[in-house]
């Protein structure tokens, strides 16, 4: 994409080394950062071309493999456009690398990533913001909530597993956050049915986060992704004009 630089680059973490795309306008001037979690299906074109774009909106933003304790990016291969009803044996081969990560690994590397992207000089050293995708909007949430005071905004879209009944759901770190959160959530997703939506919105609001919720209509698991058959076009571009905004509002003046 015109007027942005995209880098691989390794961060060394306590587990190992995670490797990651960095982008970023290609002006040489520092500019407010970014992480971005990955979907499920891990960092690979898509995702890359994803980052150049929120880049070339003045942004130095950092894609990490997290599932780097597995393996380098790509963890599993890939078919070009990927349509998991044709192809169920993805989720089954993409499973041990997931299993990688913990909740606990997941707020440890967060730690890592945001400290990594604070010390680029092509950062301007304020908090950062975070966006995530699938199950990137369940480690955006646990970012915000494992360090509030790093994180001035952070976005989940098509989010999964978000406010479920289990111990360490991500919505129970409500009371820890600070940043203002959206959300883009799908309306056809099993893996984030309306009352994990309720709930989520619950407890982010009686623990007074600034946050805002919406419900795409139409709108399947995935759906930012061109790459796949969940793609629409229509809800991307929405979660674009949502994302620009919250960022666009909140980390100006780092």
């Amino acid at each position: 994409m015109a007027g942005t630089h995209g880098s691989s680059v390794d961060i060394a973490t306590p587990d190992g080394t995670a490797d990651a795309y960095l982008t970023h306008p290609d002006d040489g001037a520092p500019h407010p950062a970014v992480l971005f979690y990955m979907d499920a299906f891990g960092l690979r074109p898509h995702l890359r071309s994803m980052a150049d774009r929120l880049a070339s909106a003045g942004y130095t933003v950092l894609v990490p493999n997290v599932y780097y304790r597995h393996g380098r990016a790509p963890v599993v291969e890939l078919p070009e456009f990927i349509n998991p009803a044709d192809r169920p044996e993805i989720f089954e081969s993409i499973r041990p690398a997931a299993g990688t990560l913990t909740p606990e690994g997941a707020v440890r590397d967060a730690g890592v990533y945001l400290d990594w992207l604070a010390a680029h000089p092509l950062t301007t050293g304020g908090p950062a913001g975070v966006t995530g995708y699938c199950m990137g909007a369940g480690l955006a949430l646990r970012t915000a909530g494992g360090h509030p005071e790093r994180v001035a905004a952070a976005a989940g879209f098509h989010g999964a597993y978000l406010a479920t009944d289990a111990p360490d759901s991500p919505h129970l770190l409500a009371d820890r956050i600070t940043a203002e959160l959206y959300f883009g959530h799908a309306d056809q997703d099993r893996t984030n049915p309306a009352e994990q939506i309720d709930r989520l919105g619950k407890a982010l609001g009686a623990a007074g986060v600034h946050h805002h919720s919406e419900v795409y209509a139409g709108a399947h698991h995935g759906f930012t992704q061109a790459d796949t058959s969940m793609y629409s076009a229509e809800a991307t571009e929405r979660h674009w004009t949502a994302l620009l905004d919250l960022f666009g509002r909140t980390l100006r003046s780092g």
